[in-house]
C-alpha cells in the first residue's frame, strides 16, 4: 500500500488538515508505516483519509482502522492526485474487505459519491468454516470485536453477506447512511430531558467534525428560553463574537429571533446565543426538520454557527412539549395544537 500526504499550503488553507491517500493492496506492514507518519507529525489528528484498495491483509485493515479512530480521523473513498506528467489515471476508488473495515475506523465517515464503490466479499470474515477453522473463527471474533469498538453494526447486511453468490456485496450510500455505516461528518444527536416542574428542560447535543454544539430549551411559568452553545474554544469564540454584528436562530432554515450586536456572547469556551422563545411557537418544533443558531457579520461572507436535524429527537421533543404544557399552561386557544 502506498501513502500520499498532501499538506501543501493550498490544501491546508481549504481543508485545515492534510489529505492523506492510502491506495493499493493493504500489506501487513501498512499500519506500521502509517503510524510512523502519525508519530512524526506528518499526519496530525483529524486528518482526511482517502482510501482505494481492492484487497489486502484483513488484520492490517483492522489495525489501520484503529489508528484512524485513535486520531479522530475522517475517512472517505478517493484516488490519489496525479501530476500532469503521469498521464491518465482511473479516478474511481474501490474499497473492499480490509479497506472497508479500515474505512469503518473513521470517527467521521463520508458515504461514497460518484462512481466510487465500497463493499465486502461474502464469507470474507463472516464464515468460520472457510480455510483453517480455528484461524477463521479467531478472525471472525477479531472482526466482531473491532466492529463493536467502532460502534458499527453490520447486522442488516449479515444475511446477504452469508448467502450471496456475488464476488462482492456493494453498499450504496443510502444504505450506509441509513444504517450508520457512514455519518457524513456528524455523530448521532443525543437528547436529554428533565420533565418535572417547575422547569422542564430539553437539551440537544450534536458533535460533528467542526466541533460540539448544544441547544437548551427551558420552560418556566409564562415563558420559554432557548439557548445555543457552540463550543469552539475561548480564543475562537472571542474572535467570532468580536466580528458579529447580529445573531439569530433558524427554524427550517428560516431566520427568527434576530438581534443586533448584543445578542451573542462568550461563556468559557463557547459562543452563546440566548433568547426568550415565544410559547405560541413552541408547538412548531414538533414538526420542524431543523433548528440552528448563527452569528453574522456586516456582509454575508461572515456567518458562523450550526444546524441540528431534529428528527432523531422527535419523541424527546414531544415529551418536553407536553411537560412544558403541564408546568406552564398557555391560553386555551392553544389547546387545539397540543400534542397527543
Amino acid at each position: 500500500m502506498a501513502i500520499q500526504v498532501n499538506d501543501d499550503r493550498m490544501t491546508l488553507a481549504i481543508t485545515k488538515v492534510p489529505q492523506v491517500y492510502l491506495y493499493g493492496v493493504i500489506d501487513a506492514d501498512a499500519p506500521q508505516r502509517f503510524e510512523a507518519l502519525v508519530r512524526s507529525g506528518k499526519i496530525p489528528r483529524g486528518s482526511d483519509i482517502y482510501l482505494s484498495s481492492p484487497s489486502g491483509d484483513l488484520r492490517a485493515g483492522l489495525a489501520l482502522g484503529r489508528l484512524f479512530r485513535a486520531g479522530a480521523m475522517v475517512t472517505h473513498l478517493g484516488t490519489p492526485r496525479r501530476s500532469l506528467r503521469s498521464g491518465y489515471a482511473n479516478k474511481t476508488a474501490f474499497c473492499v474487505d480490509a479497506c472497508t473495515y479500515a474505512y469503518f475506523g473513521g470517527l467521521y465517515r463520508w458515504a461514497p459519491t460518484g462512481f466510487d464503490r465500497i463493499g465486502l466479499s461474502p464469507h470474507s470474515a463472516m464464515d468460520p468454516k472457510a480455510g483453517d477453522t480455528a484461524q477463521a473463527q479467531q478472525t471472525s471474533n477479531d472482526v466482531a470485536s473491532y466492529l463493536t469498538d467502532m460502534d458499527v453494526d453490520l447486522g442488516e447486511f449479515t444475511p446477504t453477506l452469508t448467502t450471496s453468490h456475488d464476488a462482492v456485496v456493494w453498499l450504496t450510500a443510502d444504505q450506509m447512511t441509513a444504517n450508520g455505516l457512514a455519518n457524513n461528518g456528524r455523530l448521532p444527536l443525543t437528547a436529554k430531558t428533565v420533565l418535572l416542574p417547575p422547569m422542564p428542560t430539553l437539551e440537544l447535543n450534536q458533535d460533528d467534525r467542526h466541533g460540539s454544539h448544544r441547544l437548551v430549551l427551558q420552560c418556566r411559568p409564562g415563558n420559554v428560553t432557548l439557548t445555543a452553545y457552540d463550543f469552539v474554544g475561548k480564543t475562537r469564540a472571542r474572535e467570532i463574537v468580536s466580528h458579529a454584528t447580529r445573531s439569530y436562530f433558524e427554524v427550517n432554515q428560516q431566520e427568527v429571533l434576530t438581534e443586533q450586536h448584543d445578542g451573542v456572547s462568550v461563556v468559557d469556551d463557547a459562543v452563546v446565543i440566548t433568547r426568550p422563545y415565544p410559547s405560541t411557537e413552541l408547538v412548531d418544533l414538533l414538526s420542524a426538520h431543523t433548528i440552528g443558531a448563527w452569528a453574522g457579520g456586516r456582509t454575508s461572507a461572515f456567518r458562523y454557527g450550526f444546524t441540528i436535524k431534529l428528527y432523531p429527537a422527535r419523541d424527546a421533543i414531544k415529551d418536553y412539549y407536553n411537560a412544558c404544557w403541564r408546568a406552564a399552561p398557555w391560553p386555551a386557544r392553544q389547546k387545539a395544537a397540543k400534542a397527543g
